[in-house]
């Protein structure tokens, strides 16, 4: 046990800790300016539809429910702040875009990544973000793990025999826009939605179906990506089949 605590002897224990695992040391590599410019947009813009959010749920919630006068003149409270934040929000938006075609490959990558039916531009930008332009990130299964949709082995022993499970430790915005880009997909004619029907009418679990689909969009895209060609019926990306 460690008693003592100051600034030499964490110095001390820090280049010890440094020292050890020296060979498995990875230098850290500064964002490009463009993609901090991102990243404070998408940021920006993910806070306004929270505002839009908290003004317009409980309209609507009233109006199902509540007075429907008094749900008018709440309205009419709050249509200007609305207008205003909708507004902004295109502004943003436009913004957003903007970034993307002005820059080559972030023009590119969006072009590719957004070539997988269900990933649109607020998916791809979170994927981008989150595997530093396919850099820090471009294992399909390393990313299906960050973003919390990758089912691990339950088990310890002969008393434990779990079903596998995703892990809670995840980053949630991307693994929530997931969730939408697999249901936009079910919405279109192909593999994945034949697959959905599939699995379902075998007797499988919805969500662990839609789990599999969120799993098979992540390397979709990093399959186009390390081909560096979009998406299209002739190219078919190698995925697993749970």
């Amino acid at each position: 046990m460690q008693r003592i605590k100051s600034d030499s002897i964490d110095a001390l224990r820090i280049a010890e800790y440094a020292y050890r695992f020296q060979d498995r040391i990875r230098l850290w590599k500064p964002a490009r300016p463009v993609i901090k410019k991102l990243t404070e947009f998408t940021r920006l813009r993910q806070r306004l539809q929270g505002m839009i959010s908290q003004l317009k749920v409980p309209l609507s919630e009233q109006k199902r429910f509540g007075d429907k006068g008094l749900t008018a003149q709440l309205g009419q409270h709050c249509s200007g702040s609305l207008k205003a934040l909708d507004n902004d929000l295109k502004d943003v938006e436009k913004a957003i875009k903007q970034l993307i075609a002005d820059d080559p490959i972030l023009k590119s990558l969006f072009e590719l990544v957004t070539s997988v039916p269900g990933v649109g531009q607020v998916v791809a930008t979170e994927l981008i973000l989150v595997s530093a332009e396919f850099t820090a990130i471009d294992d399909p299964k390393k990313l299906a793990c960050h973003a919390g949709v990758a089912p691990f082995e339950h088990s310890s022993g002969s008393s434990i025999r779990g079903k596998t499970r995703v892990n809670h430790h995840a980053r949630k915005s991307l693994k929530t826009l997931l969730h939408l880009a697999a249901m936009s997909a079910l919405q279109v004619k192909g593999e994945l939605q034949e697959y959905y029907r599939r699995k379902v009418a075998a007797g499988k679990n919805k969500m662990l179906v839609i789990n599999a689909l969120r799993n098979k969009l992540i390397h979709r895209v990093c399959a186009v990506v390390g081909r560096g060609k979009n998406m299209t019926k002739t190219i078919r990306p190698r995925l697993f089949n749970p």
